[in-house]
């Protein structure tokens, strides 16, 4: 690819508010696979993404689905919730957001993330292990670790 050209110059957005918003070449058990394999290690079971895109596509909120595509090829998706929430904690989460391994480094999911924060209308959150690569890229697009996560699970 010369120096000049743009890979991203093809790149185009889908914003999904419900379960029957998927096109044909990103059907929703696509994306679960996709979510799963694409973030590894970092990733969640498939059980866990499905049960977040019900969450997020729930008609009842407007959280949504967000995928970065060139002719229709998925280079990369992010799923933000509505928490219902705001105030004393921002409303909006960004629980996943990845790239095709084949297209890291050229700002696709800078991209992805900046068209998805613009569909937000106040604070976004997210959660990212304090060793993942993208943790970088969060810090600096202007997310600050506010706080100390903290957490109690019940013994089995």
């Amino acid at each position: 690819m010369p120096e000049d050209a743009n890979p991203e110059a093809d790149l185009s957005f889908l914003k999904i508010t419900a379960n029957t918003d998927f096109p044909r070449w990103a059907k929703r058990p696509d994306l679960i696979r996709f979510f799963n394999e694409t973030m590894k290690p970092y990733h969640d079971t498939p059980e866990d993404v499905a049960s977040a895109l019900d969450y997020a596509l729930d008609p009842g909120r407007a959280g949504f689905v967000m995928l970065a595509h060139e002719d229709e090829k998925l280079l990369g998706a992010l799923t933000m919730l509505d928490s219902g929430m705001g105030g004393y904690i921002p409303r909006w989460i960004l629980l996943f957001v990845s790239v095709q391994p084949d297209a890291r480094g050229g700002g696709i999911g800078r991209r992805l993330i900046e068209r998805s924060l613009a569909e937000c209308d106040g604070p976004v959150k997210l959660h990212v292990e304090y060793d993942n690569p993208a943790k970088r890229l969060y810090e600096r697009m202007g997310f600050v670790s506010k706080y100390a996560e903290m957490r109690w699970e019940p013994s089995a």
